[in-house]
């Protein structure tokens, strides 16, 4: 199956650019309370091995108890500032890539695909990892609130500048290497069975390019993008909402560290806290994503991804 589009130029690329960009945008708001939901799920028990073990339902009820229904969309807006640099990037990215090592897509194998994805990922996730740190840090403060302490943070900007002026710009960039680590996994798995499935389920007649088979392709993404990115998005999570204390200390001193740090004191399934909330997120993302993208696709006269 050939990947093209009847549009040349520099408003190929903006065009592109922007409808990915709306995609992301309808995706992340509607799915946004279950990413929440999975955040949290991945922040319990840190490093406390007294705590009591909790489910995403129940996580999910409690957020909407202590601080009601808008308390599940704490930290949108640098969820929404995040995917209009993320999501453009890796898609666009691994077009272009994924076209210029073969003409026709149908050519290339599974693992090409993935490598491709994988690369796409990473690029994009170091351009976007300040507002994803934004995000996580957010999102952790509603738990704070729950608790009866004051938040990090009042805003989205707020968090920019008090993480700059405390941390430093560097500091922007905390997690920044188990995020391209979750990255490169996600995009591997996410992107390079979407365009594989997709293919298969056209090439074998199980449907025509149309909503069933970008709802079936999304399915098997979002599983396997999970399976692969889970550990990888545990340690991204709990490094990126740790602050150094007045001392200057940390819970962690890197990747690795709180890869065994959890793993010691919580056990090995805690690499997979989030799992199912992750993959519920990640299927109705993907769905919601990919068609509206080939719709927006279609309407701007582009072929199929």
């Amino acid at each position: 199956m050939k990947t093209g589009n009847r549009h040349h130029g520099p408003n190929n690329a903006h065009t592109k650019i922007l409808i990915t960009s709306l995609s992301a945008m309808v995706a992340e708001t509607t799915t946004f309370p279950i990413d929440l939901t999975k955040t949290r799920l991945q922040l319990h028990g840190e490093s406390l091995s007294s705590s009591r073990p909790m489910g995403a339902c129940q996580v999910f009820l409690d957020i909407i108890r202590e601080q009601g229904p808008l308390g599940l969309y704490k930290g949108l807006s640098p969820a929404i500032i995040r995917h209009m640099f993320y999501t453009p990037v890796r898609i666009v990215a691994y077009e272009h890539l994924r076209n210029t090592v073969s003409a026709d897509s149908g050519s290339l194998s599974l693992t090409s695909k993935a490598l491709v994805g994988g690369i796409s990922g990473i690029i994009a996730q170091v351009i976007a990892s300040p507002a994803d740190l934004v995000k996580v840090r957010m999102q952790a403060d509603g738990r704070l609130v729950s608790q009866g302490l004051q938040p990090r943070y009042s805003r989205t900007f707020d968090a920019f500048n008090e993480i700059v002026r405390v941390e430093g710009v560097r500091g922007l960039w905390k997690g920044v290497f188990p995020n391209m680590q979750r990255a490169f996994l996600v995009n591997m798995g996410e992107l390079s069975c979407y365009d594989h499935a997709k293919q298969f389920v056209i090439k074998n007649k199980i449907a025509e390019d149309n909503i069933y088979a970008h709802t079936l392709a999304s399915i098997t993404s979002g599983l396997a993008a999970t399976s692969l990115s889970c550990p990888a998005d545990v340690v991204k999570t709990r490094m990126m909402n740790q602050a150094a204390s007045t001392e200057g200390k940390v819970l962690y001193s890197g990747s690795y560290d709180c890869l065994v740090k959890t793993v010691k004191v919580e056990g090995i399934r805690a690499l997979w806290k989030g799992f199912f909330p992750t993959w519920a997120r990640l299927g109705p993302w993907q769905f919601v994503f990919w068609v509206s993208y080939e719709k927006f696709r279609k309407i701007a006269g582009f072929s199929s991804f």
